[in-house]
């Protein structure tokens, strides 16, 4: 199968802010535990690393939105998470976590050794600094009002409403979500890694030696590459996470995307002895299964720091998925429009395969994909206990009505007979092949051709019509079924383990080996197999209805959450208002900006020339019907780009409760440049 002699398979490291949500599961942990358990099925050495990632800003917000302490809001999420995944099948050989001494001792040494080798550059740059709660400000403790948009919630490090990029400097009237005050900037320093240095490595390694990886990830990683690359700050002004390990450090901790990736090592270290071997042995296949959002951290910036450390190997691929939406919405913790693990467990009891199989049967491979409850109950219904089921449940039932369940002798076969035989083994060529290549999609559709197989095989030989008159066909026909369905505990071992295991015990067969797939002797003859018992069950309408009655409850409260009103702000003077330099003006052109799905390119005239704006009102309107509106134009904002397009002003908007947008309408008809004061 391979020339490794062992793999090392990661599975991104959730933050331990909140519960795992189907998102979650379909982008990285199912069919990161699908492949790994596939190779072990092939007795192939692999350990399977994870863990919780409880450092970074996420979970000091947390911590301070309840009022209580970091360690707290990690222990606890900790605990759900892990329980979830062990309740849910995911079969990591450890699931640690990075608040670990271990783990802290590993990160430590990981910044003291480039820093001995003088990789850092140390730089002194201004930041945000909060004078009442003394302390240096992270970019998501930061909020303003957003210069594309006029969001006045937009964070130090982007805007939720209109998806641009920001630095804490952008921002319009910042204010410190500690103590609500305005920050003032304040020298401090950082180290940062210098990944220019290593552009013309990973031009070499990516974009030459590994074409063979994901089209997302290897365009991600040419994108990053195209555009250049820059330094990156490694540390933070935090008092959660690992310290920086040298002087002049106080208060500083390691950035989160420096400390967790060495997780991985920090969890191996803590799984056994030998864990240089699955790190520094080049004879030893690194797998990295992650979500798109995290493939430039584990395809640059750990791959730079293992590259510089000197002694690890780097991945040998980095499958990585796209996005998975709820109800043709996107999936939101902080919306908590989401399908929680732990939740599911609860109200879905021994219903574990159901949503791995979904899951895997839609899983946002190429593109993102839609979670619907209506598409998991067909998918049950239609084809786990149609088909899967069905068959199984068929084969058992037949061989105890005609043969007290033991397994017939198989007579002369005829042609069909082989053929279905050899089908098998195609079968499990076919998955094979898209398991190593990480379809895992299309490795489940073709698992479940077996049980078509096994269904059409009954269907079209009718053993219930023939058993009078030729017993001994029969005999074959069962023999030939028990087979398919001995064949077909292996080959969805790795989606379905619940099932395959009630499945064995069904037929009193215990083996787990890929290499077993093809044999069409699995059960010999006189082999006792048990009585058919329920494999799936039917999922109803009403429970259905349940769950999205649930998301519908959880839609209405997210709508009165924010159907209030914005208190006033702060009072201005007179000669703030007299500097802004409102007008009207006329919308002569608008088109949206490609690939965004918030921003239209307008061309305005202000009366006195006609300017470009760049507004992120795509959601609310089509470009092609405002053209001629009439507008209010903020003319004197400084210019800025976005896109790439030089954005010349802001139109100004009314937003509702509901946070919807509407244009600013004047009275009569002003000419265009009128100014509004």
């Amino acid at each position: 199968m391979s020339e490794f002699k062992r793999h090392l398979v990661t599975a991104a490291l959730p933050y331990a802010n909140g519960p795992v949500h189907i998102g979650h599961l379909a982008g990285v942990y199912v069919p990161a535990d699908i492949y790994v358990r596939y190779l072990r099925m092939r007795g192939e050495d692999v350990k399977f690393i994870c863990g919780s990632d409880e450092h970074g800003v996420p979970i000091t917000l947390k911590a301070r939105q309840e009022n209580v302490s970091p360690q707290e809001i990690v222990d606890r999420y900790h605990a759900i998470n892990k329980k979830a995944f062990k309740d849910f099948g995911i079969s990591f050989d450890i699931y640690s976590r990075t608040s670990n001494k271990i783990h802290h001792e590993i990160a430590s040494g990981f910044f003291k050794t480039l820093y001995d080798k003088n990789i850092f550059i140390e730089k002194t740059s201004e930041q945000y600094y909060d004078t009442e709660a003394q302390q240096f400000l992270a970019d998501r403790y930061i909020i303003g009002t957003c210069p594309h948009c006029g969001n006045e919630s937009a964070y130090g490090d982007q805007c939720e409403k209109c998806g641009t990029s920001l630095s804490p400097t952008d921002l319009i009237n910042p204010k410190s979500t500690i103590s609500g005050n305005p920050p003032v900037l304040k020298e401090t320093k950082h180290w940062y890694l210098p990944l220019d240095k290593y552009e013309d490595f990973f031009k070499k390694w990516i974009l030459e030696d590994h074409k063979e990886w994901k089209a997302n990830v290897y365009g991600q990683c040419k994108s990053w590459l195209d555009q250049g690359l820059k330094p990156r700050a490694v540390s933070r002004d935090l008092d959660w996470g690992v310290k920086v390990p040298v002087k002049d450090a106080e208060g500083k901790v390691l950035y989160v995307w420096f400390d967790a990736p060495i997780g991985y090592i920090s969890a191996t270290k803590e799984l056994t002895n030998d864990w240089e071997k699955y790190w520094k042995d080049k004879e030893t296949k690194l797998l990295h299964f992650i979500g798109k959002d995290n493939i430039v951290f584990h395809c640059i910036i750990f791959p730079a720091i293992l590259k510089t450390e000197g002694s690890y190997i780097l991945p040998e691929n980095v499958p990585a998925n796209e996005f998975l939406n709820l109800e043709n919405d996107k999936i939101s913790t902080s919306r908590n429009w989401a399908v929680w693990l732990h939740e599911y467990l609860e109200e879905f009891k021994d219903k574990q395969d159901v949503l791995r199989y979904v899951l895997t049967a839609n899983a946002p491979e190429t593109k993102d994909n839609d979670f619907t409850w209506k598409d998991f109950q067909t998918r049950n219904n239609n084809e786990l206990v149609a088909i899967l089921g069905n068959f199984v449940n068929r084969t058992l039932v037949l061989t105890n009505k005609y043969f007290d369940g033991f397994v017939p002798e198989r007579g002369s076969l005829e042609n069909y007979d082989k053929k279905v035989l050899d089908e098998i083994t195609e079968i499990r060529k076919k998955v094979e092949y898209s398991l190593e290549n990480f379809r895992i999609r299309e490795a489940l559709k073709e698992a479940m051709n077996l049980a078509r197989l096994g269904n059409k095989y009954l269907a079209d030989t009718e053993p219930w019509k023939i058993i009078k008159q030729d017993e001994n066909r029969v005999k074959t026909i069962l023999n030939i079924s028990l087979q398919i369905t001995a064949n077909l505990t292996q080959i969805l071992e790795p989606f379905l383990p619940f099932s395959c295991s009630k499945i064995k015990t069904f037929i009193n067969f215990n083996e787990v080996n890929w290499n077993l797939i093809g044999n069409n002797e699995l059960l010999h003859n006189g082999h006792k197999v048990g009585k058919a018992e329920l494999l799936f069950s039917k999922i109803e309408d009403n429970e259905i209805e349940k769950q999205v009655q649930k998301l519908l409850d959880t839609k209405l409260q997210n709508i009165a959450n924010v159907s209030k009103l914005e208190p006033a702000k702060e009072n201005i003077s007179f000669d703030d208002f007299t500097k802004l330099d409102i007008r009207t003006g006329t919308i002569l052109e608008a088109e949206k900006v490609p690939k965004t799905k918030k921003l239209i390119k307008l061309l305005i005239d202000t009366g006195i020339d006609k300017r470009t704006v760049v507004s992120g009102i795509a959601e609310f309107f089509e470009a092609k019907k405002i053209i001629g509106k009439k507008v209010s134009i903020l003319i004197n904002l400084e210019p800025r780009k976005i896109k790439g397009i030089e954005s010349q002003g802001m139109i100004l908007m009314a937003e509702n409760s509901g946070g919807v947008l509407s244009f600013v309408h004047s009275e009569g008809e002003p000419e265009n440049g009128s100014m509004i004061k």
